[in-house]
């Protein structure tokens, strides 16, 4: 190996290795972040029965 390609590989960012971690478990953990840190939907806003009458 020359001294530039083995300085190349060193330039590369190596990729991130967790043991032990399956890609469903990873998975699961992203969507249970997601669904904890997102706010509730508002409620869908109800006509009484005074605006149905108005809209009619």
């Amino acid at each position: 190996m020359s001294a530039s390609s083995a300085s190349q590989n060193q330039d590369r960012p190596q990729p991130r290795v967790f043991a032990g971690v399956s890609m469903r478990e990873l998975l699961a953990a992203g969507a249970a972040a997601k669904a904890v840190s997102t706010p509730p939907r508002a409620p869908e806003p109800v006509e009484t029965p005074a605006e149905q009458r108005k809209a009619a």
